[in-house]
């Protein structure tokens, strides 16, 4: 018997391969690449590893907004608007484009990688004013169930709310889970969801199915809820489960910059080639 009336099963995976981006960085791709090119609301996610001297130096956005997570090091982020700041192992960058921010992000520590996703904002909310939630790693609400842990960096999980808003609403789980167990975790019915896989490997949608390896993205079908099962007997499950209610409206991407219409690209190149709004100061 299914613990949902209209369970999620896997509708697609693939492996999130690596390549360079940036200067010096490795990402492994799971959105934003031609087998999935986004998954409304969202536009990429990049599982990256980065070492001095690499990094992502100045670069603009506009239209969305950017999600990083560090799983390990740290990562030190400048913008022209003179916020600076350093977020480490645990840690949750929430930052919100709007319409528009320069920034870089740079290397902390010599070993660094941590995961990246950018989160599309309605058409009446692309150029609000950029702004950012921090949350340090003690702050991020977690619990724990029959061998299953969550950290609930957006959302809902084991009764446990995230104090992040998302202006687009959003769920960002990670889930650690030990040898052995289950785990069933309800998702708004009409939100598109998936999950990606930090470490170890899992069963998810079906007890039947094939167990699905470290570093793959998981697309799943419409329901109200997943399940996952650890079936290895000896290591650990880490995934990300992240969901979200798609915007239903045209997608206009160059770059960093996503807007509605092209029209509007190219509104956005021209702001940022003459420093207005959003774009009024470069970095040194």
């Amino acid at each position: 018997m299914s613990a949902f009336i209209t369970p999620r099963f896997v509708l697609n995976k693939f492996l999130a391969k690596s390549q360079r981006e940036g200067q010096g960085a490795i990402v492994r791709r799971g959105i934003g690449r031609s087998e999935l090119k986004n998954l409304d609301p969202f536009l990429l996610l990049d599982h990256f590893s980065v070492s001095p001297p690499g990094g992502f130096p100045d670069h603009p956005h506009r239209g969305f907004e950017t999600v990083t997570y560090v799983l390990e090091g740290g990562i030190t982020h400048q913008d022209n608007a003179g916020h600076k700041g350093t977020i480490r192992s645990g840690d949750i960058q929430w930052m919100t484009a709007g319409r528009g921010i320069i920034h870089s992000e740079m290397p902390a520590e010599q070993n660094n990688n941590g995961l990246q996703l950018w989160i599309n904002l309605s058409a009446n909310e692309k150029m609000i004013d950029p702004n950012y939630q921090e949350i340090l790693s003690e702050d991020i609400p977690s619990g724990e169930k029959d061998g299953v842990e969550v950290r609930v960096i957006a959302g809902e999980s084991m009764g446990i709310n995230s104090p992040v808003y998302t202006r687009t609403p959003t769920m960002y789980l990670d889930f650690t889970m030990n040898p052995g167990t289950h785990l069933n975790q309800t998702i708004p019915e009409s939100w598109n969801s998936f999950a990606y896989i930090i470490e170890g490997e899992g069963v998810f949608g079906s007890p039947n199915s094939s167990p699905i390896m470290a570093h793959h993205v998981i697309v799943f079908t419409q329901g109200d809820g997943v399940s996952v099962w650890n079936k290895n007997s000896s290591k650990p499950l880490r995934f990300l489960l992240i969901g979200g209610q798609p915007l239903n409206e045209p997608v206009a991407q160059y770059g960093p910059f996503v807007m509605n219409t092209q029209s509007e690209i190219e509104k956005t190149i021209e702001d940022y080639q003459h420093g207005r709004n959003g774009f009024e100061i470069k970095l040194n």
